[in-house]
């Protein structure tokens, strides 16, 4: 019998987005959670990596939260092109 009660507060927009994707695969958040519980419980810690990004991969987030040094092509093509292929 389920009797634990866990809460937890989210942006709206993640909760929506979430519930939608979960409904697609036929889960509700509840139950979502669940599997993520014992998933923590069965390998003893978080089920995925969570890592910080090294310093390059930190400054071209930085770089390209503002904007800075972006590239643009026309198609796929045209990337290649650019890259020398």
């Amino acid at each position: 019998m389920k009797t634990a009660t866990v809460r937890a507060r989210v942006e709206p927009e993640l909760k929506l987005e979430v519930e939608s994707v979960l409904n697609e695969l036929g889960l509700s958040v509840s139950e979502a959670i669940e599997l993520y519980l014992h998933q923590i419980k069965l390998v003893h810690g978080i089920p995925f990596d969570i890592r910080l990004p090294n310093a390059t991969t930190q400054e071209t987030f930085k770089k390209t939260d503002e904007g800075s040094e972006l590239n643009y092509y026309d198609d796929s093509s045209d990337l290649f092109k650019k890259l020398g292929n």
